[in-house]
């Protein structure tokens, strides 16, 4: 849609008084150029839905609507960016609904009909797109990716994707591949549920206030089928007690999974097929569903 004539964002700050709460993490995003970059990153939004995390003053939220949305529910948790929103909606004609609310407790499914509910082999017409407050990414991340599986919450509309914004470390460690020095938890769970692309890098520059550190912007797609057969639940507890001791053989952080029997270590090493001497970050995608499929025998076998 073209919106009408509206304040610049720099005037709605001004009009405002709008500033960033350091502890909530708030950098903005106010180059209407780099809000469009990332709204391309999404794919083509024309006619499908968004839910927007951390409107803030609105610069995203303007970019999603002029690219065609059908609606965007805009989740603030900051009561002071309200007011300014409502005037974008108001100018929006329906397309924009801004939600009071923290994004960690909001519920996504009932925010949007029902009747767009796609089958999971299909494309989804609902899409998760934010600059995310850096304090708040990993939480959020790990919340999305635990619903995939049981396809609840975004998920229940279908394979809806997750165009988001990270501290570059945090993008690093998402993206990794097996040897990486970055290579972790989020690598391994992220990788294991969705098709995981690096869009652009955000220098810090291009954020007010300029953050210490750059960003990145990721483009995430559930896959139709995860690359491993095992509950996720299973698998981060076995991949959280591994990279306890990353810098370590992963025979030591295999420990945690037995605290009180250790000489089931030995057993799934020996039930798995990997070796006890590599550390975390070598691990294919294949050996932790070797590991965690181990894990699950020998707890079903053992009734631990």
């Amino acid at each position: 849609m073209r919106l009408p004539p509206l304040p610049t964002i720099t005037e709605i700050i001004r009009i405002y008084r709008l500033s960033a709460k350091t502890q909530m993490s708030q950098n903005f995003l106010l180059d209407m150029n780099l809000t469009d970059k990332i709204v391309r990153a999404a794919g083509d939004l024309t006619g499908h839905f968004v839910c927007e995390v951390g409107c803030g003053p609105g610069s995203l939220t303007r970019s999603v609507l002029q690219a065609g949305v059908c609606q965007v529910v805009g989740v603030e948790k900051d009561h002071r960016f309200i007011p300014s929103l409502e005037l974008l909606a108001d100018a929006s004609e329906g397309h924009l609904v801004v939600c009071h609310g923290d994004i960690l407790e909001f519920d996504v499914e009932a925010a949007f009909p029902s009747t767009e509910k796609r089958s999971w082999d299909d494309d989804s017409q609902l899409h998760l797109i934010g600059n995310l407050p850096f304090s708040v990414s990993i939480p959020l991340l790990l919340r999305w990716l635990r619903a995939i599986p049981h396809r609840c919450g975004p998920f229940s509309f279908g394979r809806t994707t997750m165009t988001l914004t990270f501290q570059k470390e945090v993008a690093e460690r998402i993206t990794a591949p097996p040897s990486h020095h970055q290579r972790s938890r989020l690598s391994i769970m992220a990788q294991h549920l969705c098709d995981v692309k690096w869009s652009f890098d955000l220098p810090s520059s291009v954020f007010v206030p300029r953050p210490k550190v750059d960003a990145a912007v990721l483009h995430l797609v559930p896959l139709v089928r995860p690359v491993l057969d095992v509950p996720f639940d299973s698998l981060e507890v076995v991949v959280k007690s591994i990279f306890n001791f990353r810098r370590k053989m992963i025979g030591k952080g295999a420990r945690l999974l037995f605290p009180e029997r250790p000489e089931f270590v030995h057993q799934l090493f020996s039930l798995s097929g990997v070796d006890s001497r590599l550390r975390a970050q070598q691990l294919t995608l294949e050996q932790w569903g070797q590991l965690c499929a181990a894990f699950i025998q020998l707890k079903n076998e053992l009734d631990l």
